[in-house]
């Protein structure tokens, strides 16, 4: 197949396989840490990951987890979204994350929501502008150790 196409990730292989493109987001994960996240944030969180292949090479990688809270209901979490390197402009992250909003619809979900890095601009401004997204809150982190 070799057109552009979204799979879900979910074998030990199929995960590891995503690692070279997901290291361009997460660079603080070894592939074994990662491996090992990825595992139990799909069995304790319901955390999902799909690849957007293009000619049988991921492109963009997506992680995300449905979730219920006070504050958003019934909402879809996206907690990584990253296109390679090599692979950007060329419309991949707005197909991947259309492909989540899609999903959440599907699944009655009323909301799709992230948080970016400060200095990430360039993602703010696709976020915004390309997906029609809009800042609500800040995102406050504590680190304990």
């Amino acid at each position: 197949m070799n057109t552009p196409h979204i799979k879900e990730l979910q074998t030990k292989e199929e995960i590891l396989e995503a690692y070279p493109v997901i290291n361009q987001l997460r660079s603080h994960l070894d592939e074994i840490e990662y491996l090992d996240l990825v595992l139990e944030a799909k069995e304790v969180d319901r955390y999902k990951m799909f690849a957007l292949f293009d000619q049988e090479q991921i492109v963009a990688v997506t992680g995300f987890k449905p979730m219920t809270t006070l504050y958003y209901g019934r909402f879809v979490w996206v907690c990584d979204l990253v296109t390679d390197q090599n692979n950007r402009s060329n419309g991949y992250g707005e197909k991947l994350l259309s492909f989540v909003h899609d999903w959440a619809n599907e699944h009655d979900f009323a909301s799709v929501a992230l948080s970016s890095g400060l200095k990430r601009t360039d993602a703010h401004r696709f976020y915004t502008d390309r997906m029609d997204y809009d800042k609500v809150s800040y995102v406050f982190k504590n680190s304990l150790k």
